[in-house]
């Protein structure tokens, strides 16, 4: 048996990081983890310059190499994503409470700004149906579209100009972390619940009502279905059951022939058409069939005079912006970085933030409320074989076009066409699957979903989102403050070191408890640790399964990447305890910022450097060693 010193390799303890060194990298990993700028160094001035003018606007990095080739496919896609952009903006506009033409100029200006400063090259830039009835919600608290229509949507555009700033400055600052805090479970409840309560709110459309609620939970929209039944319009229902199941039979047809994704996304434009011929030929406004009403032609009004900045109503716009524009960019850098993965493309999230809040910002300047990349409109515009963010210029042509020459035809859409086109696309939100694979895999994953859906549905969208959200901090802060530990064995016929409750076969070590410590430990978790260490003390202590008293403790330091003081003030009370109790403590495998902290601390001095060890099996070895020398004496050994 050799020596104490042969039987473990050693560890560095000599030299440590300062403070300022190990901030500065903890910054720069946070904020720049992937130094996007460490190609620029090096470069003469001007060069240097052009090279920032294109880490910010990619078209300056794809434009020039721009072919025909790539064109074509972004000509198809963009056509097949503007088809898409026409019924859905102004379906969107209806559900958030503004006029429908809106929808349309939010589909024209925010999609050329995307092209130019968007990093993904498979989104497709539009209105969401969440983030439309969110706005609702919030704004309407403020001043009611019968009220007052003008302010009414001026608070949209100035809710926008919000979501632009805060979107822009996370961008710039590099926060896209913040968006990691709305786990999936929650965007899977919300979007489920959001959904539910507006396929409710389209029976307002289907039914042919003229009155309704302004509320936005489900007990409040069925009673209003039902108090205000002398509404109803049997005309429109028939109609609107017509639209449904040819919309949900080219869903399916999507689903069967998956390369026929091109009928399911026409068949809104289809419809669209369809039902204004229908609402034309047989005058529906008169024959209980609700129609769109009159669409000017002409491009987007400049609105930058409209914004709001006074109280009362300042208030309600920057909240409503926030809220809304901060699901709506997780919901863009998800879909972006999803479709991207297919392509084994990088989408830089700190670049799409930009991108959406410089959209927002010229999209309130420009008569447009909040947009995003919408799953259903992107996942098209990929399956179309999109190339590069031209497909977005391509639709905003179209658009254009569209106000220029063709607004005023839709004014005879059916408002039941409209309420069809989006029962069907919300019923794509309700991803029943997710949730019962939540169910399966995680039950409080599944809670936390839960509890965003039934919030959403039967409070409010916001009150549900809060809900969720808390959930999901409580139980980061649990993992936190209660940090798994395990007691390690050794497997036979290996120098492996495992967890015995997963390992049965492990085996405890004779006189010696290996624990290992398995997260950051600070001033949330040190009391916990402290206690949980003394029952395992104590556990083995008083099952003496070994046949020896317990004499050494050793800590599997390899998951513990930081330390606060209240952390080393746990290991130097540990240290008195297991002290009193004639236990010896070692150290294995700690990590550099961990080891400084010790060292700073004396407590590497406290307990010997010779007692911090490389790995498990080192310090095995030396306890082993040690004991021998116990048992019988240093002339036997």
């Amino acid at each position: 048996m050799g020596t104490l010193e042969d039987a473990k390799h050693k560890v560095n303890l000599s030299k440590y990081r300062n403070f300022r060194v190990t901030f500065r990298e903890k910054l720069k990993e946070t904020f720049f983890p992937d130094d996007p700028f460490r190609h620029f160094r090096g470069l003469p001035p001007h060069r240097k310059a052009f090279a920032f003018l294109k880490y910010f606007a990619p078209i300056l990095e794809w434009g020039p190499k721009y072919k025909f080739t790539e064109f074509k496919f972004d000509l198809l896609a963009g056509i097949t994503i503007a088809s898409m952009a026409i019924p859905q903006g102004i379906s969107y506009a209806r559900l958030a409470g503004l006029p429908p033409i809106i929808g349309l100029y939010s589909s024209f200006v925010p999609p050329l700004i995307y092209a130019v400063f968007g990093s993904s090259k498979n989104v497709a830039i539009g209105t969401v149906g969440a983030a439309s009835l969110l706005l609702q919600s919030i704004i309407q608290q403020a001043v009611l579209p019968a009220n007052d229509t003008k302010l009414y949507m001026n608070l949209f555009f100035t809710a926008a100009f919000f979501t632009g700033v805060f979107q822009t400055a996370m961008g710039i600052f590099r926060l896209g972390f913040l968006v990691d805090f709305l786990s999936r479970s929650t965007i899977t409840g919300f979007m489920g619940g959001t959904a539910i309560l507006i396929i409710l709110q389209q029976m307002k459309g289907m039914l042919g009502m003229q009155h309704f609620t302004d509320k936005t939970d489900v007990v409040s929209v069925i009673h209003a279905v039902f108090h205000y039944r002398a509404d109803w319009q049997w005309q429109s229902f028939v109609v609107g059951l017509i639209f449904l199941t040819f919309l949900l039979g080219t869903r399916h047809l999507k689903k069967k022939i998956p390369r026929l994704f091109w009928v399911s996304a026409i068949s809104p434009l289809v419809v669209v058409i369809l039902g204004g011929l229908l609402a034309f030929l047989i005058k529906g406004d008169e024959h209980g069939i609700p129609i769109v009403g009159t669409l000017n032609k002409g491009l987007n009004p400049i609105s930058i005079g409209d914004l709001v900045f006074t109280s009362p109503y300042l208030s309600y716009a920057v909240k409503a912006g926030l809220i809304a524009g901060f699901i709506a960019l997780a919901e863009g850098i998800a879909v972006g970085r999803s479709l991207g993965l297919l392509k084994n493309e990088q989408v830089d999230g700190n670049k799409e933030m930009i991108a959406f809040g410089l959209m927002n910002i010229g999209g309130s300047f420009t008569s447009c409320y909040l947009t995003t990349a919408p799953f259903s409109k992107s996942a098209v515009n990929f399956h179309a074989g999109s190339k590069t963010a031209m497909s977005n210029v391509i639709q905003a042509i179209i658009i254009m076009l569209v106000l220029l020459f063709l607004a005023p035809l839709f004014k005879y859409t059916p408002l039941v066409a409209l309420a069809a086109i989006i029962i069907v696309a919300m019923i794509g939100l309700i991803e029943f699957e997710e949730m019962y694979h939540l169910f399966k895999v995680d039950k409080f994953d599944f809670c936390v979903c839960m509890a965003a859906f039934f919030g959403v549905s039967f409070l409010s969208m916001f009150k549900g989102l809060l809900i969720s959200v808390g959930l999901s901090l409580i139980r980061a802060l649990i993992h936190v403050a209660r940090p798994t530990t395990s007691k390690l064995g050794k497997l036979d016929g290996s120098d492996m070191y495992r967890d015995i409750e997963q390992y049965p076969e492990a085996q405890s070590q004779p006189g010696i408890l290996i624990l290992k410590l398995g997260s950051p430990i600070y001033f949330a978790n040190a009391t916990y640790l402290r206690e949980r260490t003394s029952r395992w003390v104590e556990e083995e202590m008083s099952s003496n399964k070994n046949g020896s008293d317990l004499q050494y403790i050793i800590f599997d330091m390899s998951g513990v990447t930081s330390i606060d003081s209240s952390g080393l003030g746990m290991f130097h009370e540990v240290r008195m305890i297991m002290s009193q109790k004639g236990i010896k403590m070692a150290l294995a495998n700690p990590r550099l910022e961990v080891v400084g902290k010790l060292v700073s601390s004396n407590f590497i001095e406290m307990i010997g450097a010779e007692w911090v060890f490389l790995s498990i099996k080192d310090a095995v070895s030396s306890c082993n060693f040690a004991l021998q020398e116990l048992r019988t004496g240093p002339e036997h050994v």
